[in-house]
């Protein structure tokens, strides 16, 4: 018997499969960032077409019209921040007119989830009150489901937009490998590790440990 052929996907992949397979054919969206990903693979294949507005509020508009005119999903993609605050009015305007879109947008990496980051916002806090329903992906295994819910939340019973915030790390890496948030937090426990030996040293060395302090210095200052 054949063997069936698989391959692990990157979460950037998992999600241009999705929309393929829920029959995307246009997507609206503005790079960012936390984005990239998605946005490399989405150039890399031909089904669904990106259309570049020059403002996020404008790709939820996009969404928002176009879902109307052809009673499809509109779909817009965004990247973490402002550009999913500049996109809210348009997801707005779609729930309260009861239209159903996806809205796919960027977030920052795991560790940094709370941290006041650069471009990192409270999506799902956001945009509770103007969603019909909203997710945040923080595992690549939950991504396939998640995008799955999202469609048939939006098209189902009275119909409305759903976010799908997803980290960083969960569309750059594939199921069962390190994740960029594991790593950077192991990065940074070196880091902290460090600053406490290099304290360590200071305090209780004597001048035979001063080439020891030279070296935690260099390393703490390439670091």
């Amino acid at each position: 018997m054949d063997r069936i052929k698989t391959e692990e996907l990157t979460g950037a992949q998992i999600i241009i499969r999705c929309l393929q397979a829920e029959g995307v054919e246009v997507i609206f969206g503005y790079p960012g960032g936390a984005v990239l990903w998605i946005y490399d693979e989405l150039f890399k294949q031909d089904k669904v077409r990106h259309v570049l507005v020059r403002h996020e509020q404008g790709a939820a508009h996009a969404a928002d019209g176009y879902s109307r005119s052809s009673n499809k999903v509109g779909v817009c993609l965004v990247t973490s921040g402002p550009g999913l605050t500049n996109a809210v009015t348009g997801i707005a305007t779609a729930y309260m007119d009861s239209i159903p879109m996806v809205i796919l947008s960027g977030q920052v990496p795991t560790h940094a989830i709370g941290e006041d980051a650069f471009q990192e916002c409270d999506s799902v806090g956001i945009t509770r009150p103007c969603v019909k329903h909203n997710f945040l992906v923080r595992d690549v295994k939950d991504l396939a489901v998640t995008m799955k819910k999202a469609f048939h939340i939006a098209t189902t019973g009275r119909p409305g937009p759903v976010l799908v915030d997803i980290l960083r790390d969960v569309h750059q890496h594939r199921p069962g490998s390190a994740r960029g948030g594991d790593m950077e937090r192991l990065f940074h426990r070196h880091r902290e590790v460090l600053h406490v030996a290099h304290q360590e040293v200071v305090l209780h060395a004597g001048a035979r440990d001063a080439d020891r302090v030279a070296f935690l210095e260099r390393v703490l200052a390439d670091g």
